[in-house]
């Protein structure tokens, strides 16, 4: 399953291999813009790319600044709107203004090193900022500050008008406990979003590679995996079982972290039984609220695919609306 939001890993690659490349980044908006600020779009110095700034409207046009740039080692700053006719005839013609920061990697751009500590925060899950004026060449990763953009996962300029901040949190993630037809339909749809998923289920017949060829699969009991895997903000938890000794051991684990989103399988009887436990096993009634149960958003899903729509509509409600 390609992923769609590593533009700074493809550029890497085609840096180091010796094609060339930049990157372009949203840095500002205005108006019903497609694609939100800190959206970016890897260009390699063939013309190669992966990623997007704007929905598909203003891309071709990009493309070239990055091309130019490539070859010059020039950083540029781009703007696009309806009112401008260039961009009106590529496409932008949805009411939004966007600016865009086209950096190559190398030459006055991004420096290959801080591409490549970028590269190795985001798969270490380590949480940074990329900082860099628009109109020079100093680009660096912070490890501290900016925390509220960090918790909001907000890119943005400055108030100087003139320093990009660029927030790379780590990826979202998704741990699936329960290897069943649902989860079979819900992790390309959620792969697709953007999670890494994890699917975790003692019964090898179950989680097996066969069944999730592009997931990663784990065969242990659930409280043992989630504490392998950590559970951390930007990590949804769903429990698909319907089976008490796989789902409250995950539920525990689940219930004392900082995941954003925990969902279980059930009828509301089958939840009502599943509270009663877990206030037995001392949890608190705020913890126990945290759970959607049942899970998925109310669109009347019949089908595991139709469900696995609901409960990632929900996952992502919690994410960007809670």
């Amino acid at each position: 399953m390609e992923i769609f939001e590593d533009a700074p890993e493809r550029a890497y690659a085609w840096a180091q291999a010796g094609r060339g490349a930049a990157l372009a980044t949203v840095i500002e908006t205005w108006g019903s813009a497609p694609r939100r600020v800190g959206a970016q779009l890897a260009i390699s110095g063939d013309g190669e790319m992966q990623g997007s700034v704007s929905g598909g409207c203003v891309e071709g046009a990009v493309v070239t600044e990055a091309l130019e740039a490539i070859e010059d080692g020039v950083p540029r700053v781009l703007e696009y709107g309806v009112s401008d006719g260039d961009a009106f005839a590529v496409g932008l013609a949805c009411g939004g203004t966007i600016r865009i920061l086209v950096e190559p990697i190398g030459g006055q751009g991004m420096p290959f090193e801080v591409l490549a500590e970028l590269v190795a925060a985001r798969a270490a899950r380590t949480p940074v900022a990329y900082v860099v004026r628009l109109g020079g060449s100093d680009g660096r990763i912070e490890h501290t500050g900016h925390s509220d953009r960090f918790r909001l996962d907000r890119s943005g300029l400055e108030e100087d008008g003139n320093t990009f901040v660029a927030i790379h949190n780590p990826p979202l993630r998704l741990v699936i406990v329960g290897a069943v037809h649902i989860a079979q339909a819900l992790v390309p749809m959620a792969q697709v979003a953007g999670f890494d998923v994890v699917v975790i289920d003692p019964r090898e017949a179950f989680g097996s590679l066969a069944r999730f060829p592009d997931a990663q699969v784990m065969n242990d009991w659930p409280d043992a995996a989630m504490s392998t895997v950590g559970v951390d903000t930007r990590t949804a938890v769903v429990l698909l079982t319907h089976d008490p000794k796989l789902d409250d051991p995950a539920l525990h684990v689940a219930l004392r972290s900082d995941a954003f989103y925990v969902g279980a399988l059930g009828s509301r009887r089958t939840h009502g039984s599943r509270v009663s436990r877990l206030e037995e096993a001392g949890f608190s009634a705020q913890q126990i609220e945290r759970i959607a149960g049942p899970i998925g958003l109310d669109i009347g899903a019949s089908g595991p695919p139709e469900i696995a729509v609901s409960i990632l509509a929900q996952m992502i409600q919690s994410l960007r609306k809670p």
